[in-house]
C-alpha cells in the first residue's frame, strides 16, 4: 500500500503533493527547489548556492525517513540554463560521490518561484 510522507524539516510543498511517496521499498521524492525551509524563500545567490540548498533539503528530508543520499538510485536534475551544468556537477559530486546514482539532466524554460534548479529522486528503503 502506498505511504505518503510530508516533511517537517524540509521545505513545505507549494502545491497539492506529498514530499515523498513510498511503495514496496522504493521512495519517490518530489522535486526539490532551493527554498530555505526556515523562511520559505528562495535561497539567495547564484546556481552554486541554489544547488547546495536543494541538496541540503534532500538530505534533511531523507534523514527524516531514516535514509541518506547514499540510498538514492536515480535523480532527475532540471536546470533553467544548461550553462550551469558544470557548476552543478561539482556540487552534485560532493553530495553523491563516489557511488553516484543514475541521473538525467534537462533544461526547462522555467521552475517554480523562479528557481534555477530542481531535483527529484528515487531512493531504496532499507
Amino acid at each position: 500500500m502506498k505511504q505518503c510522507f510530508l516533511t517537517r524539516r524540509g521545505p513545505k510543498a507549494i502545491g497539492p503533493y506529498s514530499t515523498a511517496a513510498i511503495l514496496d521499498g522504493v521512495c519517490y521524492l518530489s522535486g526539490m527547489i532551493p527554498v530555505d525551509p526556515a523562511t520559505g524563500s528562495l535561497a539567495s545567490g547564484g546556481i552554486e548556492e541554489q544547488a547546495r540548498q536543494v541538496f541540503e533539503n534532500m538530505k534533511a528530508v531523507l534523514e527524516e525517513m531514516d535514509l541518506s543520499m547514499a540510498d538514492i538510485l536515480k535523480t532527475t536534475v532540471f536546470l533553467t540554463d544548461l550553462n550551469d551544468f558544470g557548476a552543478v556537477n561539482e556540487i552534485y559530486a560532493a553530495y553523491f560521490g563516489p557511488d553516484y546514482p543514475a541521473r538525467s539532466c534537462v533544461q526547462v524554460s522555467a521552475l517554480p518561484k523562479g528557481a534555477r534548479i530542481e531535483v527529484e529522486a528515487i531512493a531504496a528503503r532499507k
